[in-house]
């Protein structure tokens, strides 16, 4: 059964954690960490940080037992109600067999990142239950791409209780490491791959990660869900192939009532045609199919609750995502 931890409130305390690489990146400047903290602080939370998210190893990390402590120690603070994580890496997983999970399904509290952390907040989930959630990094409130759309979904669904439809942003912004600037785009809006209907849970985030756990006591059942699916510019057309065929091997994946697919970065080269080709080879059950939803390695991005449950209306000329439980 589902925990859904509490809601937030004006007033609450939000502690930043480093479970995957260190806030110490050369790119995290200090101008983005007070632009972070000022607009967590305009939506009225009490930011404070982790004890070792300033540790930098060769991987870019703190040790995976100073990373372990600050988990911890952010689920038994009474005082914090929510954790948001610094920036993803490729190391959230290190932590998986050293988490006390006994602590974290008693002090149930809302968890949100996305990419690498979605090993994590699967594990979470299918050890204890609990939702987390897909969405902003503390990162992600300091680099001012789109940022009142991120904030707005990041409100929706942290600090309200109510269902709520995702309507797409007017424009899009990535990075580009060649270039080393955001690139700034307009908004395509939603894709309709495949007509129909459905309603399920939630399962799904940032692809290659989630398929870490393939095979492992921290895997999720993805029986009934509807899969959310994303992945960054380090794809291509037969990475992302290989991955989603993966992912629809599982046990239960006959039972998957829908798939919505986040932004792919211009870097992945995976157009709208390709897509519909992999999709049109991997996924043979005729369920709905929506691509190019506002979450994933691009900017602005919603929050979104892994565990909790969606509707999705798949039509030629319109498309309806809702999320009814988080």
């Amino acid at each position: 059964m589902e925990l859904i931890p509490p809601k937030l409130k004006a007033g609450d305390e939000v502690k930043i954690i480093a479970p995957s690489e260190s806030i110490r990146l050369p790119f995290i400047t200090e101008d983005i960490k007070r632009e972070a903290t000022k607009n967590l602080e305009t939506l009225g939370l009490k930011v404070s940080f982790g004890n070792h998210i300033n540790e930098y190893n060769e991987f870019r990390s703190a040790t995976v037992e100073h990373r372990v402590e600050d988990l911890h120690e952010a689920f038994s603070d009474k005082n914090v109600k929510a954790i948001l994580t610094v920036i993803g890496g490729f190391n959230s997983n290190e932590l998986l067999t050293q988490i006390n999970y006994d602590l974290i399904k008693q002090n149930p509290k809302i968890l949100c990142g996305y990419s690498d952390i979605t090993a994590l907040q699967h594990a979470i989930y299918a050890k204890t239950g609990l939702v987390t959630y897909s969405g902003p990094h503390y990162f992600t409130f300091g680099v001012n791409q789109n940022t009142n759309y991120t904030e707005s979904y990041f409100r929706k669904c942290l600090f309200e209780d109510k269902p709520f439809k995702v309507t797409p942003a007017e424009d899009v912004s990535e990075w580009s490491g060649s270039e080393s600037r955001y690139l700034s785009y307009k908004n395509s809006g939603p894709w309709a791959i495949r007509t129909g209907k459905a309603k399920g849970k939630i399962i799904g985030a940032n692809l290659c990660t989630l398929n870490l756990l393939q095979g492992t006591q921290f895997m999720p059942k993805i029986k009934n869900s509807i899969l959310f699916i994303e992945d960054d510019d380090m794809t291509n057309t037969d990475a992302f192939a290989r991955d989603l065929q993966s992912l629809f091997h599982l046990p239960g994946a006959d039972t998957v009532r829908g798939l919505v697919l986040g932004r792919l970065q211009e870097g992945s080269k995976i157009s709208r045609d390709l897509l519909s080709k992999i999709l049109s080879t991997v996924v043979k059950k005729d369920i709905p199919i929506l691509a190019n939803a506002d979450f994933g390695h691009t900017y602005p991005l919603i929050t979104f609750p892994i565990g909790g449950k969606a509707s999705l209306a798949v039509e030629t000329d319109k498309t309806e995502l809702k999320i009814i439980k988080h």
